[in-house]
């Protein structure tokens, strides 16, 4: 072996090392979050707003999601214990066919929840996103998450990294398949989450104009992102309070270039 190559080995395991370090360190951080996390729905303390954490209600390949199934039945449970009066769902709404806070929100009226105690943020694009907007466009300082405790865990670690002070009630795990996927999605998820907190120094990809949960708002042309565009009715059901449809993004880009 080269004294080239010798370098070239004492390098690439130095970045070896540092990164196990840092994925090590990731898993001990945002673990400790665990403590402000509740199981048994009886020991959750009451706050107005439980939010929902969005996820696709099928799977790639077809099928039910667990995970939506557990989230929207935790949140349910939440609602019909008095531990919350509101629930806010909050997830990606990149085109008209994905759109996972319309899917949480007719889930969640099909459970029995009252349509007018359901919010939408239409763009939860990531945990970051969900967390900060929902303090800083509808203006909840504290919370209950509705996740997985695995997720719950980062959830909360990020909130609390904004000074929110809010806590997690855990959805029950899906299957050992679904489950094993996930978590090591969810190792690499929480290293981006503190370089995204503690180096990148990321925000929410939008804020917008204030919701004020539980105050009846009209329809309005004007979304939770600050685009000027028209409030529109679900295809099967009307509008709850403060809950707008976003146009496309190619309709949004056009109607910031008018």
């Amino acid at each position: 072996m080269t004294k080239f190559s010798k370098i070239l080995l004492i390098c690439f395991c130095l970045l070896l090392g540092s990164a196990a370090l840092l994925l090590v360190y990731g898993e001990w951080a945002v673990s400790e979050s665990r403590h402000y996390t509740y199981d048994d729905v009886d020991k959750v303390p009451y706050n107005k707003v439980a939010l929902v954490l969005g996820t696709s209600k099928y799977l790639v390949g077809g099928g039910t999601n667990q995970y939506f199934q557990t989230r929207i039945k935790a949140a349910s449970t939440l609602y019909n214990s008095g531990k919350v009066d509101y629930i806010l769902v909050s997830g990606d709404n990149a085109t008209l066919q994905y759109n996972e806070p319309r899917q949480m929100r007719r889930a969640l009226i099909k459970a029995g929840i009252p349509a007018n105690a359901i919010y939408s943020d239409y763009a939860g694009f990531r945990t970051l996103d969900s967390m900060v907007r929902a303090k800083e466009v509808f203006g909840q300082e504290r919370f209950t998450v509705v996740s997985q405790a695995f997720h719950n865990e980062r959830a909360i670690f990020i909130a609390r990294h904004f000074g929110i002070e809010a806590v997690g009630f855990n959805a029950a795990d899906p299957s050992a398949y679904q489950g094993i996927r996930t978590r090591v999605r969810e190792v690499f998820a929480r290293l981006m989450g503190l370089l995204d907190l503690y180096i990148l120094d990321k925000g929410p990809k939008f804020l917008g104009q204030p919701v004020n949960i539980g105050e009846p708002i009209p329809c309005r042309p004007l979304s939770t992102l600050g685009l000027s565009q028209p409030c529109l009715p679900l295809p099967t059901e009307p509008l709850a309070s403060g809950e707008q449809v976003l146009l496309p993004p190619s309709a949004a880009s056009a109607t910031l270039a008018d």
